[in-house]
């Protein structure tokens, strides 16, 4: 145990009544619903850089926290890092955890010596999980943070650094095969544009699609059997993301040849920013065959930014794993915390008890949802609403064509009458289980 969490002992369920800070209440991992553990579910994974690589900031002042090893510029200081990371891995007991490249090592002088740490740091982390039943849920690289990013990376107007990213992902992807990781994400922290006039779309959206295609194809070539995702984000911190949202996605996916071979990370917070609900993301990916995995946070509904908070609204979460659920549940994704403290909470338990109100939410939103699986009401209204869907004649009607459309509501075959859509009685039931 390193001396950053030192005195606080692994966590385990106590169950509802419990009164201590730091203990589950509702995450039982061992608990069995719908035929499988809880753990086996929801596949929780820690996010390292919020939780180890950040150090407090916001977009009106700096750092706040005082780690163990900030700066992040030393290889010595990584390794304390990675200390500390495992042991909250061994606190919280999750399965996963996620990296991006920066996260974990220090920045080289050169794109060598970059790697020289990263691998130093990828050798230490192989020699941990030895010992340890913690898993890479997914690798990423950092292609935003750098000022070399400042015009993107794969959208770069710049074709060398087109190729330092194309370096950069390789190196990640490798790592991420190495440590057996169950998928690969790329995040466009850049991929868009803050004005027209220094920017020629059509010539980046294509360098984006074959930057994407290469990523694929490398995955072949290695063996590698996880799961490439991209994670849809808007407006920050380009003004105009490519990557905007699921459907958004999909369309860029289609287009570029890969919607069967990359699925999307989709985030809580990012939807808020897109304007919608996260229920209704993961509903849009499903529907299109492209659901991968989540990460787990929320917004405030008051602020402008991607404030990341951890999620503590049991209602969203459920809708979200209700639609998960649906899909199939989680292959090869899981539920990462993408989820950070606020800026005032400096201490070691103020950590660990974020990830575990987290995972109980999680948990409470779960059972939720798999309760209104099992129920069944929600099927029912929906296979009601659409029972004329069923008849002979609708179907025919698919098949048919306009004029022959028009012919039957002209001699008045057809005569629609409104129907409700029942929205208070639904939310009513919902409101049953959460």
């Amino acid at each position: 145990m390193s001396n950053f969490f030192h005195g606080i002992d692994p966590i385990v369920y106590e169950g509802p009544d419990s009164t201590s800070p730091l203990t589950f209440r509702h995450y039982n991992p061992d608990e069995v619903i719908m035929g499988k553990r809880m753990e086996e579910h929801l596949r929780f994974a820690v996010a390292y850089w919020h939780s180890f690589a950040w150090e407090g900031g916001d977009p009106f002042g700096g750092q706040t926290f005082e780690r163990p090893w900030h700066p992040q510029d030393d290889i010595g200081r990584a390794k304390t890092k990675a200390d500390a990371a495992f042991d909250l891995f061994d606190i919280l007991g999750q399965p996963y955890f996620c990296w991006h490249d920066a996260d974990i090592r220090p920045e080289g002088d050169s794109f060598a010596a970059s790697l020289s740490n990263f691998e130093t740091i990828i050798d230490y982390f192989e020699e941990k999980m030895s010992s340890r039943k913690i898993k890479l849920l997914w690798g990423t690289a950092n292609m935003f943070s750098h000022r070399r990013w400042m015009s993107g990376a794969s959208t770069n107007p710049d074709p060398d650094i087109f190729a330092y990213s194309a370096a950069t992902v390789k190196t990640c992807m490798d790592a991420t095969h190495r440590l057996n990781g169950e998928n690969y994400v790329l995040w466009g922290g850049r991929e868009g544009y803050e004005t027209l006039l220094n920017t020629d779309m059509g010539r980046e959206l294509d360098h984006m699609g074959r930057f994407l295609n290469m990523v694929v194809d490398y995955k072949h070539k290695i063996g590698f059997k996880g799961t490439i995702l991209v994670e849809p984000k808007p407006q920050e911190p380009s003004k105009h993301q490519y990557d905007y949202d699921a459907a958004t996605c999909y369309g860029f996916l289609q287009k570029y040849g890969l919607e069967n071979e990359v699925k999307l990370n989709l985030e809580q917070g990012h939807a808020i920013l897109a304007g919608h609900s996260f229920e209704h993301e993961i509903a849009t990916a499903a529907a299109l065959g492209v659901l991968g995995s989540i990460d787990m946070n929320r917004n405030d509904y008051q602020s402008g930014w991607d404030t990341d908070q951890f999620p503590n609204n049991t209602p969203e979460v459920a809708l979200a794993y209700y639609h998960i659920l649906k899909d199939g549940g989680f292959s090869t994704g899981g539920t990462n915390f993408d989820a950070k403290l606020r800026r005032q909470s400096l201490d070691a338990e103020d950590l660990v008890a974020a990830h575990i109100g987290g995972m109980d939410i999680c948990a409470r939103g779960f059972k939720a949802a798999a309760a209104m699986i099992e129920d069944g009401g929600l099927d029912k209204a929906l296979a009601a609403r659409y029972s004329g869907w069923d008849s002979a004649s609708a179907k025919e009607m698919l098949d048919s064509d306009l004029s022959a459309i028009f012919d039957q509501v002209h001699s008045g075959q057809i005569n629609p009458q409104p129907t409700s859509g029942r929205q208070e009685i639904l939310e009513n039931y919902v409101n049953r289980f959460v």
